[in-house]
Parts: C-alpha cells; structure tokens; sequence
C-alpha cells in the first residue's frame, strides 16, 4: 500500500518529485526543465523584495509592506532547496516505511495505517484550503486594486523600468506565479514533514499492536524487537534531514507573529488588513502543525513503557521478560523532535513562541510611543 499519495502529489505540481510514471528520458528532461523554471520564479521574485529593502525602503511604512511577503518567499526558497537536496533521503524514508518491519501485515495493523493516512489526507486539505485562499484573496484584491493603477501586487526592485503595458504584464504574472508556487512549496514542504511525524506515531502504534501477540506468539518477540530499534533510527533520520528546516520556521514565525501584531495595530480594518490576519492565520497553523505532531511523536513514545508493562509479562519466560525490560529501558528516553538542537517541538515549544513574539511586540509599542 502507497503512503502519503496525497502529499507527493502536491511535491510534484511544486516542482520536487517527477512522477513516477515518467520513466522515459525525455519526460525526465522536461520535469527537470519546468524544476528550474519554478527555481528561477520564486528565488528572482525573493531577490526583488530583499533588493526593493536593501536599496528603495525610506521608511517604515514602505518597510512594512514589504518585510512579511520577503520572510515568506525567503522559507519558501529554503523549503525548495531543502527538499531538492532531500529527494534521495525523503526516498530512502518512504522505502523504510514500506519495507519490513515496519511494513504492517496483520489486518489490524493495516488498519493502523490506514487511519493515519487518512488523517494525514485531510489535514493536508485543510491546510491547503487555507494557504491557497490567503493567496487568491491577496491576488485577487490585488487585481481590484492594484492592477488598473499599473501597480505590481506587491513591491518590488526589477532592473528594468515596467512602465510600458507589456512589460508590466510580464511582471505582474511574475509576482502571481511565484506567489503561487511558493505557496505551494510551502504547503508541500509542511505536509511531507508532519506526515512523517504522523507515521512515527502509527509506528509506535502498530508495535504496540505487534507486541501484544508474542504472549501467545513467542516468536514474534525478535521482530517486535527489530522494529523498535527501526523506530527510533527512523525518527532520528527524519530529525536529521529536516532539522535546518524546521530551526527556519521556527525563527520565521516568530518574527512574523511579532511584525504582524504591530502592523494591525496601526491599520484600520480593510483589504489589507484581512490579508495580513489570513497570512498570520497559516504561519500559526503552519507552526502549529510542526509543534502538534512533534509532541504527539514524545508522548507516544513515552507511553509505550506502560502499556508494555500493562502486557502479560508474568506469562512469558525469562529472556522474554528480560527482551521486553530492554524495550521499556529504551523507551524511557522518549523520541523527540528539535531545532538548532535546542527548540523542542512540542506545544510548550509554541506556547513559548507566541509569548516571546509577544514581548518583543510590547517592546516595539514601547520604542514607537
């Protein structure tokens, strides 16, 4: 059975994952082509915005409608390059998955599986849903507002002068597109790394369901031992290859919950101002999404221990006993998530965002009164 259709989907719209039906080496050439095409969208229309700071910027007003489009397209490129140098490893990942012992075979454990990737599915469209309609709404004000004006959707340092029709056409669609498909990097990036949190979760669930059986299969004990050791390498891998990543999002969304909150105190309730509450509203889902299952991944694997004690340990033999107290002294040290090696992604990780996001916007009204 396939894990994560959903999520590779998106991966290969955005640009990440050629399909796998493409086998032929022309179609290979032409996903690689329009890869690079969506490379050159997102990182030129992120170098405008830095150079639009660096070089047009005067004053805060100019400053702040530009600073939260800049960080998002600035994760975004991060997001492209990191899975573009993760192909190998997010295979290697979904390989481990599909392969025993962490493949489930009983109908039970199937059952595990399949549950969890359907939740998976629909987090994943839920949080889709958001990111797109944030993005349509801000194009599409933008077309109301900005386009019969000649002003681009959002500014911008070009190195030609887009006065003349064409040329401003040309980077109009530059500005939606790139929008687009960092939106979609985002949300593809995000998705993929959940899911696999997800799965560590089904996979501390699907053990527990295999170790339940050795009471009266006694040779299932060396596969239930196996496929704990599995777990913890699994996850230590996808803590590994993601880690930079996640330390971004966490620096990105801090500053962004902290630079919004200032910027809708100062404005009054119009188009501009529902566009900044969606964009906060997906960077909290989004960074919410990451603490969530990361705490979901510690808590459990530190109730593993007590449903293993829970079990009928008393029936089994010495060396069963002693296989299973092994288990339960791993166990003890619960599998959990970090970035930068000191951020813990778990909810008090969030809490603590959101209050340091707070202070340092007290202090801005403080600076600015």
């Amino acid at each position: 059975m396939s894990i994560l259709t959903f999520t590779f989907q998106i991966l290969t719209i955005c640009g990440c994952w050629p399909p796998n039906s493409w086998t032929s080496r022309y179609k290979r050439i032409m996903y690689d082509v329009y890869t690079v095409c969506i490379v050159l969208f997102i990182n030129t229309f992120m170098l405008s915005q830095l150079m639009d700071i660096i070089l047009n910027v005067e004053n805060t007003d100019d400053f702040a409608e530009n600073f939260y489009v800049t960080l998002a397209m600035i994760v975004s490129c991060c997001k492209m390059f990191s899975l573009l140098k993760n192909r190998s490893n997010i295979a290697m990942l979904v390989d481990i998955l599909m392969k025993k012992p962490c493949k489930p075979v009983e109908p039970d454990e199937i059952e595990i599986r399949r549950k969890f990737d359907r939740l998976i599915q629909t987090n994943t469209l839920y949080y889709a849903t958001l990111v797109e309609l944030t993005c349509a709404f801000a194009l599409a004000t933008s077309v109301f507002k900005d386009y019969r004006k000649n002003r681009l959707p959002f500014r911008a340092w070009l190195p030609f002068n887009y006065s003349s029709p064409m040329l401003f056409r040309i980077a109009y669609v530059h500005q939606s597109i790139s929008l687009t498909a960092g939106s979609v990097l985002q949300i593809a990036c995000d998705s993929l790394i959940c899911g696999l949190l997800m799965h560590i979760c089904s996979q501390i669930e699907i053990f527990e369901c295999h170790l339940r059986k050795i009471v009266n299969n006694s040779h299932l004990l060396r596969e239930s031992v196996m496929h704990h050791i599995c777990i913890f390498k699994f996850a230590f891998m996808v803590n590994k290859k993601f880690r930079s990543i996640i330390t971004v999002q966490f620096v990105v969304s801090m500053l962004v919950v902290c630079f919004n909150l200032h910027q809708l105190t100062q404005m009054s309730i119009n188009a501009k101002y529902i566009q900044i509450m969606l964009y906060m509203c997906c960077m909290l889902t989004q960074i919410s999404f990451y603490c969530w299952y990361g705490n979901e991944v510690k808590l459990k694997s530190q109730q593993l221990v007590n449903n293993v004690f829970e079990m009928e340990w008393l029936t089994l033999d010495h060396n069963m006993q002693k296989s299973l107290l092994i288990i339960m002294i791993r166990g003890m040290v619960p599998i959990e998530f970090n970035s930068a090696y000191v951020i813990s992604m778990n909810l008090e990780s969030f809490v603590s965002l959101l209050k340091t996001s707070y202070s340092a916007y007290n202090i801005l009204q403080q600076m600015q009164d």
